[in-house]
C-alpha cells in the first residue's frame, strides 16, 4: 500500500484542524498492528469496546448532583411542592443532547470547544467569551465552595468563611494527590454522593409522596405562586452548566479513537449512551430530593421549628428532611455526602478552568500554577460572601450563582450548536436535521425565557423599589444598555457565518477512504487501523484509559 490516512494535528488554537488528510507514506507509528487472526477494533464486543469510553459522561454528570442543584431543588420543592418537577425532565433532557454534541464536537475535530472558539472569532470576540466562560467557571464553583463549607460547619463547627478557605486548599490538594491514584479517591467520592441519593430515596419511600402529583408535575408545565419562574430558572441554571460544555469536549479526548469515519461514530454513539445512563441517574436523585422536600414541607404535622426551616430552606439546614430514616445520625451522614458532593463537584470545575484558559488563551503554564489561579478566582466571591453575609448570605449567592449561569448559557451553546451543525467543522459527523431542529429550538426557548425573565424582573424592581426617582433614572440609563449588548451579543452569535474549516474531506479518493475504513493487509499479514493520536495536555485525567 503506497499511501496511507492519517491524523494530522496542529498546536491548540490554530486556524484549523484537519482531521484527515492524504498522505504518500509508510504506515506512521500510531498505527495499530493487528495480526489477522486477532478481532479488530471494529470486530471487538459492543460491551468490551463500550467500557473502554465510560468515564467522561459519569465524571461530568457529578455536576448535575453538586451542592447547587440540591439548593435548588430543595428551595423548588419546599416553596412549589412537585409543580417544577417539569423543569427538571426538559433540563435534562437538553442537558443530554447538548453533552452529547459536546462530545461529538471533541472527537469529530480532536480539539475542544474553548480551542475551536479560540480559532473561529476574532480578537475581541473570543477574549469575551473567555471572560464569560470564566465568570460561568466562578459561578458554577460557588455552590460546590460554599457546599463544602456548610459541610465542615455541620461536622466540625467551622466558620463559613473559614471552611471556604479549607476548601480550596482541600481541593488542591485532592487535585495534586492524582498522580499517586486518585482515581480511586475519585472513586470513593462518588459513592460518597449516591449515598446521599440512597439516603433521599429511602426518605421519599418513607414520606410516600403521591404518584399522582409527582407525575403531573413532571408532564405538565406549570409557574404558579410567588418566585415560581425565578426558581424554575434557578433550576435551569443548576442543571445546564455553560462549563461542563467545554468540560465534555475536552474529557473525550483521552479516548483512543479510530481515525475513521466508522471509528468516531461508534464512539459518538458510545459516549452519548454512557451520558444518558449517568443523567438518568441524576435525574432521579433530582426527583427524589424535590419529592422530599415538598412531601415533609407541605406535611400537616410539621413543628413550629422545621417550619421555620421550610420557609428558608438551605443546605445548612436541610438534614432535617432525612431524620425519618436516619434519626440522630442524619445530620452527620447528611454532612459527609454533602462534602463529598461538593469536593467532586469543585475537581470537576477545577478541570474546566483549565482547559478554558488553555483553549482561548494557549497559555503555557505549570498544572498547579493553573489550579491555583483557578481556584483562587473561584473562592473570592465566596469567601467575600460569606465574611459579610454569613450562612445566609451565602445560601443566597448559590440562588443568585444558578441564575447567573442560566443567563451565561447562550454564550457557549450558541457556539457548540453551531459548530456541531457545521459541515465544514464536522465533515460527515455534523448533527442531523432532526438534531439541529430540536437543539435550536429548546435553545432558544431556554434563551428566550431567560430574557424575558431579564427584562421583567429588572422593570418590575424599577416600578416597586423605593429609590428617588434620579436613582432610578440613572440605575435605568446603566442597565437598559446593558441588555441591550446583551441581546446583540447572543443576535451576532446566532447570525455570524463561520469561516474556519476544520474538517477536510477525502471524498476525491474513495479507495483510500475505504481502505482506512476497514483497515488493510500489510505485507506481514497484519491489519493495519489507524488511530488519533491522545493529546499530549489531556494525557492526565484521572479517567480509566
Amino acid at each position: 500500500m503506497a499511501s496511507v490516512l492519517r491524523q494530522q494535528q496542529q498546536p491548540a488554537g490554530s486556524g484549523g484542524n484537519n482531521r484527515v488528510v492524504a498522505v504518500s507514506a509508510t504506515p506512521p507509528n500510531n498505527i495499530l498492528h493487528i495480526h489477522a487472526d486477532a478481532p479488530s477494533n471494529h470486530e471487538k464486543k459492543g460491551w468490551k469496546k463500550f467500557l473502554s469510553f465510560i468515564g467522561p459522561g459519569f465524571l461530568v454528570s457529578l455536576a448535575y448532583l453538586d451542592p447547587g442543584n440540591l439548593e435548588t431543588d430543595l428551595q423548588a420543592g419546599a416553596n412549589h411542592r412537585y409543580e417544577l418537577l417539569w423543569v427538571i425532565l426538559i433540563g435534562l433532557i437538553f442537558a443530554l443532547i447538548i453533552q452529547s454534541l459536546a462530545a461529538n464536537l471533541g472527537v469529530s475535530t480532536g480539539k475542544h470547544l474553548s480551542e475551536i472558539c479560540k480559532a473561529e472569532y476574532p480578537r475581541l470576540v473570543r477574549y469575551c467569551l473567555w471572560l464569560l466562560a470564566e465568570l460561568a467557571v466562578i459561578a458554577a464553583d460557588i455552590p460546590e465552595v460554599i457546599g463544602t463549607a456548610f459541610a465542615l460547619n455541620i461536622l466540625f463547627h467551622i466558620p463559613v468563611w473559614g471552611g471556604v478557605l479549607v476548601t480550596g486548599c482541600s481541593t488542591l490538594l485532592l487535585l495534586g494527590l492524582q498522580r499517586f491514584g486518585v482515581r480511586k479517591l475519585e472513586l470513593l467520592i462518588s459513592t460518597l454522593v449516591f449515598v446521599m441519593a440512597a439516603c433521599f430515596f429511602g426518605e421519599m419511600s418513607y414520606v410516600k409522596p403521591p404518584a399522582s402529583g409527582v407525575i403531573k408535575g413532571m408532564f405538565i408545565p406549570k409557574l404558579s405562586g410567588q418566585g415560581a419562574t425565578a426558581d424554575a430558572i434557578a433550576l435551569l441554571g443548576a442543571l445546564v452548566m455553560p462549563h461542563n460544555l467545554f468540560l465534555h469536549s475536552a474529557l473525550v479526548l483521552s479516548r483512543k479513537v479510530p481515525n475513521t469515519v466508522r471509528g468516531i461514530n461508534d464512539a459518538c454513539k458510545y459516549f452519548l449512551i454512557e451520558s444518558g445512563f449517568a443523567l438518568f441517574v441524576a435525574f432521579l436523585i433530582n426527583v427524589a430530593v424535590i419529592s422530599v422536600s415538598g412531601t415533609v414541607c407541605s406535611a400537616s404535622n410539621l413543628s413550629s421549628e422545621n417550619t421555620d426551616h421550610c420557609s428558608d430552606l438551605t443546605l445548612n439546614s436541610a438534614s432535617f428532611l432525612l431524620k425519618n430514616v436516619l434519626g440522630r445520625s442524619s445530620s452527620t451522614i447528611y454532612a459527609i455526602a454533602l462534602l463529598a458532593s461538593g469536593q467532586s463537584s469543585a475537581i470537576t470545575g477545577t478541570y474546566a478552568g483549565q482547559y478554558i484558559m488553555q483553549g482561548f488563551l494557549d497559555l503555557k503554564m505549570k498544572r498547579w500554577l493553573r489550579n491555583l489561579m483557578t481556584r483562587t478566582i473561584a473562592i473570592a466571591p465566596s469567601l467575600v460572601v460569606s465574611i459579610i453575609g454569613g450562612s445566609s448570605g451565602a445560601g443566597r449567592l448559590i440562588v443568585i450563582a444558578s441564575m447567573i449561569l442560566s443567563f451565561e448559557l447562550p454564550f457557549a451553546l450558541i457556539p457548540l450548536l453551531k459548530f456541531s451543525s457545521s459541515s465544514t467543522k464536522m465533515g460527515p459527523h455534523k448533527n442531523s436535521m432532526i438534531i439541529i431542529v430540536i437543539s435550536w429550538i429548546l435553545g432558544l426557548g431556554i434563551i428566550g425565557i431567560n430574557v424575558y425573565y431579564l427584562i421583567t424582573a429588572f422593570v418590575g424592581w424599577l416600578i416597586h423599589n423605593s429609590l428617588p426617582k434620579v436613582g432610578n433614572v440613572f440605575i435605568g440609563i446603566i442597565v437598559f444598555p446593558l441588555m441591550a449588548i446583551y441581546v446583540g451579543s447572543v443576535i451576532y452569535l446566532t447570525f455570524r457565518k463561520d469561516n474556519v474549516q476544520t474538517y477536510i474531506e477525502t471524498k476525491d479518493n474513495t479507495a483510500m477512504q475505504t481502505h482506512v475504513e476497514k483497515g488493510f493487509m500489510n505485507s506481514n499479514g497484519e491489519l493495519e487501523l489507524n488511530h488519533g493520536p491522545i493529546r499530549e495536555d489531556l494525557a492526565d485525567i484521572p479517567l480509566p484509559e
